[in-house]
């Protein structure tokens, strides 16, 4: 039987012996388990095993990417044939290049990515069933929507042939566990959802089902009777679960691909302060059993830990090969990569580190402010840098949290808005990307 790296080493071999100058080849290898229950009743168990296999090919300065489910002998010969022959038709592209040797990892790092205990189903339904009980203890929770568990391991292996031979052949593994409930609380038309999750490689770092349940019950009810508020411009406390969405923004406006394109707002900010002086912000792809963390990134270039912003200063993009040889600069090690379409830049691990004062402390002075808890809408446009979302939250009054609010807007400027961040001491890693609770000082509110 043929091990993953085989397949993916042969399939480049063919492709070199039909006329490539080189390529690359990933395997992804996944195992899915998932069950799901609402009000106590088993809704779904699903398990799939699958197996794509995706090439691309270079012919001098053209390439193609081609996939396949099928890793049979033919199909694969054939898979190799296809891809030279749309290679070979395709537009050249100087700036898409193989990584070469010196890129790539001296080392692996050991991770532990990976539990080997895999859960049967009936581990999974019984999570489901403790943490929508808890949820449903919670007085004021009238519904739930249900629960879902799910597992999955994946092995992805990576092959690169330079034209001359295989130069880099690797894999690793992982394996995923997560658990969410969501509940509603309330009567007819005054009812408020909520959720919560929890998602980690190994099982003995999920949080324990009970404590899911309990927080989302008690944030469904925490959102009853929400009122609006008048149109203002006021501070804004964000939640975790919404200041991560604001490193999201950043990550994408920073993206080798928008750089190139110059359809970033900060196309012309290296170098420059675009936070404040005591926000960092980094991106580490070797945290141990870290959602985000990985080996080596989707070509094969050897990764590290990064800071992107120091001292409120930007210090790089996220680069893949393409990007980086556009702008004449190193790849920074962040390619990510499918089996259908060519490497792009993403995160890993991507973090902002936390500030010195507590959440209380953060929002201690505000007369009146917002809290949000949930945002919504497609408001965010990284060309321009205007921000404006559908929000939920809290009000805040005397710097504490006075009452429920919804059916809001909250609008700004991205620069205004990073400029005027503060983090608090907050952060926690429960995610690939992690951010403390911030405040900004001034946004635009638009209620009644």
């Amino acid at each position: 039987m043929q091990s993953s790296l085989d397949i993916v080493s042969r399939l480049l071999e063919q492709t070199r012996a039909l006329g490539a100058s080189g390529g690359d080849a990933v395997l992804f290898e996944t195992i899915d388990l998932n069950v799901s229950q609402r009000m106590g009743k088993p809704e779904g168990l699903e398990r799939s095993e699958n197996k794509a296999v995706g090439l691309r090919a270079f012919v001098g300065a053209q390439q193609a990417c081609v996939s396949s489910t099928d890793l049979s002998k033919d199909a694969l010969q054939e898979l190799a044939a296809r891809a030279v022959a749309m290679a070979k038709a395709a537009p050249a592209d100087a700036d898409s290049t193989l990584a070469p040797a010196s890129l790539h990892p001296a080392t692996i790092p050991a991770l532990d990515l990976f539990d080997e205990n895999e859960p049967d189903a009936s581990w999974l339904r019984q999570q489901c069933k403790i943490a929508e009980d808890a949820a449903l203890s919670v007085e004021g929770v009238t519904n739930s929507e249900g629960a879902d568990a799910g597992y999955s391991q994946s092995r992805i292996s990576l092959a690169i042939h330079d034209g001359t031979r295989i130069g880099f052949a690797r894999f690793y593994q992982n394996s995923h566990f997560s658990l969410s409930v969501s509940v509603l609380a309330g009567a007819d038309t005054a009812m408020e959802r909520d959720y919560d999750y929890s998602s980690a490689h190994h099982r003995s770092d999920l949080t324990p089902a009970h404590r899911i349940g309990i927080s989302a019950g008690e944030r469904a009810v925490g959102r009853l009777n929400a009122r609006k508020v008048a149109t203002c411009n006021a501070p804004i406390v964000f939640d975790p679960r919404v200041s991560k969405q604001l490193l999201g923004i950043f990550a994408g406006s920073i993206s080798g691909s928008a750089i190139t394109r110059g359809s970033s707002f900060l196309k012309d900010d290296m170098g420059k302060a675009i936070f404040a002086p005591h926000v960092t912000l980094i991106d580490d792809p070797h945290i141990r059993r870290g959602l985000g963390s990985k080996p080596f990134d989707g070509e094969g270039v050897a990764n590290k830990k990064l800071a992107l912003v120091e001292g409120g200063v930007l210090k790089s993009w996220l680069l893949d090969m393409r990007s980086a040889n556009r702008l004449k600069l190193p790849p920074t090690g962040h390619a990510s990569r499918g089996v259908g379409a060519p490497p792009s830049p993403s995160t890993s691990n991507l973090y902002m580190q936390p500030g010195i004062v507590s959440p209380t402390e953060l929002m201690a002075d505000i007369k009146s402010g917002f809290y949000v808890t949930e945002t919504f809408g497609m408001g965010v446009n990284t060309t321009t840098g205007d921000y404006s979302q559908g929000a939920s939250g809290f009000w805040i009054e005397g710097g504490e949290i006075a009452y429920p609010v919804s059916e809001i807007t909250i609008a700004g400027r991205l620069r205004d808005m990073f400029a005027g961040l503060t983090p608090a001491n907050d952060l926690e890693f429960r995610y690939a990307t992690n951010a403390p609770t911030v405040r900004v000082d001034a946004m635009t509110i638009a209620g009644l």
